[in-house]
């Protein structure tokens, strides 16, 4: 039997990755972001898209003029994997952003972690390997 040839080997990968969350509050979302310390890299005007590592963005929506609705329960996380989660989880104590959890463990997943949420309640974990 003939081996297929691979439909996708003449495409090019994707030089970023953006995922969206949709806001109905747009101004407050982004200054939250931006209190965050990730930095706006794209401004379409109703979408605000962050750079949050080498590659991967969030994008925030006015939820009025994008491809999708606002839902008031969330279903998507968004994970940052740092050098040091106690950092982190200092500052956003020490800066009351919303919901700080306490530290936790996942000896499984051989991570340590917290989460908290921004203004519309996108949970954002931020972990540490162990």
């Amino acid at each position: 039997m003939a081996e297929r040839e691979d439909p996708m080997a003449e495409r090019e990968d994707p030089i970023l990755a953006i995922t969206f969350l949709y806001y109905r509050d747009l101004a407050a979302a982004e200054a939250f972001w931006l209190h965050l310390g990730f930095p706006v890299v794209i401004d379409q005007g109703f979408a605000k898209i962050f750079r949050v590592a080498e590659g991967a963005h969030v994008g925030l929506v006015d939820e009025t003029r994008g491809m999708n609705d606002w839902q008031a329960q969330k279903c998507v996380q968004v994970c940052l994997r740092v050098p040091d989660v106690d950092t982190w989880h200092t500052w956003a104590k020490d800066e009351s952003l919303p919901e700080v959890s306490k530290m936790f463990r996942n000896e499984a997943l051989g991570i340590r972690a917290f989460v908290f949420t921004d203004t519309e309640g996108y949970q954002v974990e931020v972990q540490s390997t162990i």
